[in-house]
């Protein structure tokens, strides 16, 4: 079945370019099959279960409306290799939103190679008080998280489009997060000019080397690896925590 079959919706072309701002109509197969939604949020309530972090039945309608929004924008633009809902929901939703406890406590956070929004989209709709940035280079990836902060109401997400190198913000961030970086050392390298002593950096990786990690100057840098239990995901995942010293 494809899932993401169904009515262009108000506010985008067929291929997915804005063209004015409206009201949300999700186009997803399970506006056409209810039973394919309720087992959507069934999974989605049993993992947020499974991963203690309650959410309101708003918070979560809006995690499935922008993960139904992803798979209408995924079948015009390549924004995620998974395309099967149910995986969607333990490989983007959960595993983004298992690292809520580590980013919870900021005020400010960047996601850095965004992408289709992950890890920081699905926390930003968790974490209504805290502001979240977007950063992406890849002007398609960009268009979809904007046109679905808006259509979701969002507005604690703020979108940019630009190279991580480029981008200057007016002042440090509390949490910088990604899931964008093989080399740990890169995104270290990269954010430094976004970053304060006090900055939380966070990495969700398949674990972390030994070599990896020795490549980190521990002089300056705390290392904290912690493992990850995502409902649905059978590979290590670890979140990466650093903190300057």
């Amino acid at each position: 079945m494809d899932y993401w079959s169904g009515r262009s919706y108000f506010g985008c072309d067929p291929g997915g370019n804005i063209i004015v701002a409206g009201a949300f109509e999700t186009t997803c197969a399970w506006v056409a099959y209810p039973e394919i939604g309720l087992n959507l949020r069934t999974r989605l309530e049993q993992g947020l279960i499974d991963i203690a972090l309650p959410l309101d039945e708003a918070q979560v309608d809006k995690l499935l409306d922008y993960l139904a929004l992803l798979g209408r924008w995924n079948k015009s633009y390549n924004l995620t290799a998974i395309t099967d809902p149910v995986k969607m929901i333990s490989h983007h939703l959960l595993d983004s939103l298992a690292i809520f406890d580590a980013v919870k406590s900021a005020g400010t956070a960047l996601d850095v190679g965004t992408g289709a929004g992950l890890p920081g989209l699905p926390l930003a709709i968790a974490m209504p008080d805290t502001i979240w940035t977007l950063l992406d280079s890849n002007g398609k990836k960009t268009r979809f998280l904007q046109q679905a902060v808006a259509q979701c109401s969002i507005s604690n997400a703020k979108v940019v489009q630009s190279r991580v190198e480029d981008y200057h913000a007016a002042k440090p961030f509390d949490v910088i997060v990604s899931r964008a970086y093989a080399s740990l050392s890169s995104f270290v390298d990269s954010v430094q000019h976004l970053s304060c002593p006090e900055t939380t950096l966070l990495t969700m990786k398949t674990g972390l080397g030994t070599e990896e990690a020795e490549a980190i100057d521990s002089n300056i840098y705390l290392i904290e690896e912690t493992s990850l239990q995502i409902p649905g995901i059978d590979s290590n995942r670890s979140l990466v925590k650093l903190r300057q010293r």
